[in-house]
């Protein structure tokens, strides 16, 4: 347990320019518990939850929202996050009216991520692929401009999530345009139960005081009205090691003295205007340049490769074919708009005041987001970062929070002859308060403080000033259980929160522990996964079945068991395997590489 005397003393300045890979994660909520509103009703009334399941997110336990630790070696940064962020996350629907429920809720999803310390910037670029293309500085993922699907011209239709379509991948949907309506007001869903934006994450914005408004009775937030007066901060690295920042920038790129201004896009929409096709006249027959040399393929399209006509069903901004380059049409990059096709400029920074590359997050005049919206279609850098299994190097850690956050203590504030102490701690957290007027004989003043709802505990001694001078300490005895899964977290003295639960791909178990396990088959897998009413046959962690039981495939993607790892477990990543019958007897098995480690 931690001991923190009360102290008070006054700091010097930080020093300039630390190493923003390092500085930059969000940190200021460490030790506060992930919450959702499960609904409008609960949004409205102000209830969150710290527990909640639906479809395959599923959180029986509270787990700390954000970023819990910061590692770094020569070459790389690494990072523990549930995925999750400390703004209020929710609610989620699948229609504007908020009739339909969205299908999943989103849950701890144990990353350990890693990004380069020095970018490298290749020739060729890479295109952004499914999934994560980084994370925001709160650790929450980043996802590009895509949803997945994309059109299919022999059916006349979009590929989705329900009519087991696959689409062509020439006409492919743009995220924000086509699920925005499933976003919840941080501009935020899940796939599965990874919460990720696929825009500028407004509610990361506000906590990072990016020129964001919030109005905490209706859970909305809006781009200020007022004059802008700061450069945007880091809001998150992708994975090739550069800083995406938000929509703020000096107006000349080298010179920090030349005022801010919001970004202009290197996109526009193919309406006809600045020389693009005019999509509504022509029909989608064509493919802007920069699509082209993307998906490698002649920018005039064969009949059975046409996208839909523009109307009703499939408005310009349907896909993100719909927008053009402005460099492809004879303007200037710098002089006509400021960031190039994969969505960056070399620029000055308060971060990076000798200069570096930086994705920007586009928004228009009026605070809508901007296509391309983070990275562009592709990586500026080589992308060799991104989510890892196990730290196979030496590290050091930079910063550590969760529930291995270290308290610290205000001064103590008086009214009248009360002193009220006030500490910066951990949700879940139980706390002995004892008083001294000699730093020899302590007394107990309570042994029950708690710290509930944020990561703020005090507590209030009547008369404390009654014995004169008076020194204060504070001591966590006690941890409430919570979802460890991920967490680089060793119980002590009167903490819980070991065992309990884990999941994987991502999750870290420890030998000699048992948990309740919960298996994530990737909705990508090939052949599809049979469905829930089909029995697992076989399931192995680590190439074998020790201490598995309680096998249930709960939904067709979600398979749960009860794991006790075997004190004589090999060390490090674990593949884990999950066996089924076909019809016709054969077993078809989903491998998740390193999908569990062991410690």
């Amino acid at each position: 347990m931690k001991t923190r005397p009360i102290l008070t003393f006054l700091a010097s300045a930080s020093l300039l320019h630390a190493d923003p890979q390092l500085s930059s994660w969000f940190t200021a909520d460490s030790g506060q518990y992930a919450r959702i509103y499960q609904t409008t009703a609960a949004e409205t009334a102000g209830t969150s939850s710290t527990t909640w399941s639906r479809g395959t997110g599923v959180q029986s336990n509270p787990t700390y929202a954000g970023v819990s630790e910061v590692l770094y070696s020569t070459n790389w940064v690494y990072i523990r996050s549930t995925g999750l962020a400390s703004h209020i996350m929710g609610p989620w629907y699948l229609d504007a009216a908020k009739t339909q429920n969205f299908p999943n809720f989103p849950s701890n999803t144990a990353v350990l991520y890693r990004i380069p310390r020095t970018p490298v910037i290749p020739g060729t670029k890479t295109s952004t692929g499914l999934g994560a293309t980084g994370r925001m500085v709160n650790g929450v993922s980043i996802f590009d401009s895509r949803d997945a699907f994309s059109y299919v011209n022999a059916s006349a239709t979009d590929a989705t999530p329900v009519n087991g379509l696959t689409g062509d991948g020439i006409w492919n949907r743009d995220g924000y345009h086509n699920e925005g309506v499933t976003f919840d007001p941080a501009l935020a869903h899940q796939a599965g139960n990874n919460y990720h934006y696929h825009a500028h994450p407004i509610g990361l914005r506000f906590q990072l005081g990016d020129h964001v408004d919030y109005n905490a009775t209706t859970n909305r937030y809006t781009e200020s009205a007022a004059a802008v007066t700061k450069h945007s901060p880091i809001l998150g690295w992708a994975a090739d090691g550069i800083p995406v920042y938000g929509p703020y920038g000096y107006s000349s790129p080298l010179d920090p003295n030349s005022g801010v201004r919001r970004m202009v896009s290197g996109f526009v929409l193919r309406d006809g205007s600045y020389g693009t096709t005019n999509l509504g006249s022509t029909g989608r027959a064509t493919l802007p340049a920069w699509a082209a040399r993307v998906q490698n393929r002649s920018a005039t399209l064969a009949a059975n490769q046409y996208g839909p006509a523009v109307g009703t069903n499939y408005l310009l901004g349907h896909y993100i074919e719909d927008f053009d380059y402005l460099g492809d049409l004879g303007f200037t990059l710098g002089t006509h708009f400021d960031l190039n096709e994969q969505n960056v400029r070399w620029c000055v920074t308060p971060e990076h005041p000798s200069g570096t590359w930086a994705y920007f997050t586009p928004i228009n005049a009026d605070g809508t987001p901007a296509y391309p919206y983070t990275t562009g279609r592709q990586y500026y850098g080589s992308p060799t970062g991104g989510s890892v299994g196990s730290i196979t190097e030496t590290v050091t850690t930079h910063w550590s929070g969760g529930p291995n956050k270290t308290e610290t203590a205000t001064a103590p504030a008086l009214s009248g002859a009360n002193v009220t102490l006030t500490w910066s701690g951990i949700e879940g957290g139980t706390y002995k308060v004892e008083g001294t007027s000699d730093l020899a004989a302590w007394s107990n003043l309570s042994t029950t403080a708690t710290v509930t709802g944020d990561d703020t505990g005090s507590y209030t001694e009547t008369n404390g000033t009654a014995s004169g001078r008076r020194f204060y300490r504070v001591t966590r005895t006690a941890l409430a259980t919570f979802d460890s899964t991920g967490f680089n977290y060793t119980p002590s003295g009167g903490g819980g929160g070991g065992g309990g639960t884990a999941t994987a791909p991502g999750g870290t178990v420890t030998r000699g522990s048992s948990y309740t396990l919960t298996i994530n088959i990737p909705t990508t897998s090939t052949p599809p996964v049979p469905p829930a009413n089909v029995a697992v046959s076989n399931l192995t962690i680590g190439g074998v079945t020790t201490g598995i039981s309680s096998i249930v495939h709960t939904s067709q993607y979600v398979v749960t068991c009860t794991y006790a790892v075997p004190a004589g477990a090999t060390p490090g990543a674990a593949n884990v395997v999950v066996s089924f019958l076909n019809p016709q007897g054969a077993t078809i098995s989903y491998t998740l590489t390193g999908g569990l480690t062991i410690q």
